[in-house]
């Protein structure tokens, strides 16, 4: 942000910087969508248990998986904050981990590659949660949010009723999202252990 955003002389700065929210901001638009996609979640299972493939359920969950990418776009815009950095990935998770497990219950797909893409996702919020209490700080990668958007696309080709059935391309696709899961895990692990090492050093 450059200075002139910040000064109230220059035209429209106010309305600017009202907008603008400090790192340790709670209630923000980029949190208020973060939160619809958790309270999204038990819907999205819900109709996963009763439809299984359908569009109306493909729909639904294309837009809450658009919405992350919403509200990234306005954080990024407003201002990041601490409660963001931790709710964000936080339902990236729950929506993820939520239609999986509902796709596993419904048979549409084997459990072992969703069990694989759980166990990642459930160990690295504790590793990164454990990190953190000892003052070490795990940045989030560019590759993290592209393995949540594979891990959406292959959710979403679950949902699409032209590919419902098709046992091989589906569980394909899930192998390739558990495969990317596993790989950005053992990247946040390298990442820890250098920061690590950093701050003993």
């Amino acid at each position: 942000m450059s200075d002139g955003a910040l000064d109230p002389a220059i035209p429209g700065a106010a309305s600017h910087h009202a907008t603008t929210f400090g790192p340790s901001a709670l209630l923000t638009p980029a949190n208020a969508i973060t939160m619809i996609r958790l309270l999204a979640t038990p819907v999205v299972i819900v109709l996963i248990m009763l439809w299984g493939a359908s569009w109306f359920t493909f729909v639904f969950g294309g837009l809450l998986a658009l919405s992350d990418g919403i509200d990234g776009w306005l954080a990024r815009k407003q201002g990041t904050t601490r409660s963001g950095a931790f709710l964000d990935p936080l339902a990236d998770k729950v929506v993820v981990l939520g239609a999986l497990f509902a796709l596993v219950a419904k048979g549409i797909v084997w459990w072992l590659p969703v069990a694989v893409i759980a166990a990642r996702e459930i160990a690295m919020s504790i590793y990164r949660s454990v990190a953190g209490r000892h003052g070490i700080s795990i940045p989030a990668r560019n590759s993290a949010k592209f393995k949540t958007l594979v891990q959406d696309i292959a959710i979403g080709m679950c949902l699409a009723p032209p590919l419902a059935g098709h046992w091989t391309l589906l569980n394909g696709a899930m192998w390739v999202a558990a495969f990317l899961t596993v790989f950005t895990g053992l990247q946040y692990f390298v990442d820890g252990r250098r920061a690590a090492v950093e701050r003993a050093g």
